[in-house]
C-alpha cells in the first residue's frame, strides 16, 4: 500500500513538472508534438479562440518595440590626495634678540598685523629719542641761517649746510623709527597658529621660527590623474571630495589649477583642488579621497526591458525588414532610465521590449499598440493541450 502512495505521489510530480516544462520551455513543444504528445503549434484552435498577436501558429509575433537611443558615457577619475592651507606662513624675526612678550599662544587665531612677540627695543627707543633732538636741533640752525641770510649776515654757504644737516637728521630719525619697528614680530597673515615653544626670555635670530600661521578658510588639494583625462580637464571643473577620516562626509569642491606637463615617468599630471572649509572642520595634511565625473563618449542607450540574457552574455532583439535578429551586446553602463551598451547597434534601431519570449532568429514580428500589448500581457496564457 505504501509503495502504491509512493508512486502515485511521484507520477503526480513528474506531471506538474512536464506541465511547467511545456509552459516556460517554448523550444520542447516542436519535439513534443513530433513524438505525438502534443497537438501540433500549427493545429486549428477551438471556436471562439482566436489567435492572439501570433503566439499561437505561425503567424507573426507580437511585440512592442522602442528606438535605440544616445547617450553619454559617464567616466569618473578617482584619485587621494593630501589637504594643505591656501596660505601657510612660517614666522621669523627680522633682527635677533631676546623676546620681552609674547602675545598669541597655540592654536589661537590672528589678524594680519597683529602683533605677536616683542624683543627687547630699550636700545632702539634711546636711539630714536637721540635722533628726535638731532632733528629738532637741525631744524633751529636751518631757522636761524635763513633769518641771517635775509640781512646778508651769512654765506649761502652756511644755508646750504644747515639743509643738508637736516636732511641727515630726518633720515637718522626714520631709520631709528624703522629699527624700532624691527622689535615686534608681526602676523603677515590673518589664520591660526600652529604649536609654538617660545617663551619671554629666549634668544631669537632671523633663522628661528616664532609660529606658524595657516589660513586654512580654504584647502588646497593636490592630486595625480591619468594623462588619459588631459583632454576632459579644466579649471573651474566640479568634484566631488570625502575626507578619509570620515567616510560618511561628502564636500564639493572645483579644480583650481592643472599642471602644464605630464609626468614622463608615471604618465600622470598633478592638479590642485580646492575645497571650502567655511566651519573649519579640515586640517591642513588630512587625506581626501577625490571624485571627478567627466562626460564620455556617446553610445548607444536601450530600455532596460530590452536586454535578455544567454550563456554568450546580454544581447538585444532588433527588428530588421521585419524580421527579429538577436544582437550581442556589452553593457557599459546602467542608469535610471536605460543602459548604455556597445553593439552593433545605431541611434533609431529598434529594440524588443516586450514580447521576447516568443522570439527566434529570423522570426516574423508585428509590432502591436502599446495598449493591446499590454492587455495581451495580462491576459493569462493558454496551457498547451496534451494528448491522452
Amino acid at each position: 500500500m505504501a509503495i502504491l502512495k509512493q508512486g502515485l505521489v511521484a507520477l503526480v510530480v513528474l506531471a506538474a513538472t512536464a506541465a511547467l516544462w511545456i509552459a516556460y520551455v517554448p523550444a520542447v513543444r516542436p519535439l513534443l508534438a513530433r513524438l505525438g504528445m502534443i497537438e501540433a503549434p500549427g493545429a486549428a484552435a477551438p471556436a471562439g479562440q482566436g489567435r492572439r498577436g501570433g503566439q499561437r501558429g505561425g503567424g507573426p509575433v507580437a511585440v512592442l518595440v522602442q528606438p535605440v537611443g544616445q547617450a553619454l558615457l559617464n567616466d569618473t577619475a578617482r584619485a587621494i590626495g593630501d589637504g594643505r592651507a591656501v596660505r601657510s606662513v612660517a614666522v621669523r624675526p627680522q633682527v635677533s634678540g631676546q623676546i620681552a612678550v609674547v602675545n598669541v599662544g597655540s592654536g589661537a587665531h590672528v589678524a594680519k598685523g597683529e602683533v605677536l612677540a616683542e624683543l627687547e627695543d630699550e636700545g632702539q627707543k634711546i636711539a630714536l629719542e637721540k635722533a628726535r633732538l638731532m632733528l629738532l636741533d637741525a631744524q633751529e640752525t636751518l631757522a636761524r641761517q635763513l633769518k641771517l641770510g635775509v640781512s646778508g649776515a651769512t654765506a649761502s654757504s652756511r644755508i646750504q649746510e644747515a639743509r643738508l644737516a637736516l636732511r641727515t637728521a630726518e633720515l637718522a630719525r626714520r631709520q631709528a623709527e624703522f629699527d624700532l619697528s624691527q622689535r615686534k614680530i608681526l602676523a603677515p597673515i590673518a589664520g591660526w597658529v600652529g604649536l609654538t615653544s617660545i617663551q619671554p626670555g629666549a634668544q631669537v635670530t632671523p633663522a628661528t621660527t616664532i609660529v606658524e600661521i595657516d589660513d586654512r578658510s580654504v584647502l588646497l588639494v593636490d592630486f595625480r590623474l591619468p594623462e588619459r583625462f588631459v583632454g576632459q580637464l579644466r579649471p573651474g571643473l566640479g568634484l566631488t571630495a570625502t575626507p578619509l577620516a570620515r567616510i560618511g562626509t561628502e564636500l564639493t569642491g572645483r579644480i583650481r589649477a592643472i599642471d602644464n606637463r605630464v609626468d614622463p615617468a608615471s604618465r600622470t599630471i598633478q592638479l590642485e583642488a580646492e575645497l571650502a572649509n567655511p566651519e573649519d572642520r579640515l586640517r591642513a595634511g588630512m587625506a581626501f579621497a577625490i571624485r571627478i565625473a567627466l562626460p564620455g563618449d556617446p553610445v548607444p542607450s536601450v530600455p532596460p526591458l530590452a536586454v535578455q540574457w544567454a550563456d554568450a552574455g546580454p544581447y538585444v532583439w532588433i527588428l530588421r525588414e521585419g524580421r527579429a535578429r538577436r544582437t550581442g551586446v556589452r553593457i557599459l553602463q546602467r542608469n535610471a532610465e536605460a543602459v548604455l551598451v556597445k553593439g552593433d547597434l545605431a541611434p533609431g534601431d529598434q529594440v524588443v521590449t516586450e514580447g521576447v519570449q516568443m522570439l527566434r532568429p529570423g522570426a516574423e514580428v508585428a509590432v502591436a499598440a502599446p495598449d493591446a500589448q499590454a492587455d495581451a500581457a495580462l491576459a493569462p496564457a493558454a496551457a498547451p493541450r496534451v494528448r491522452q
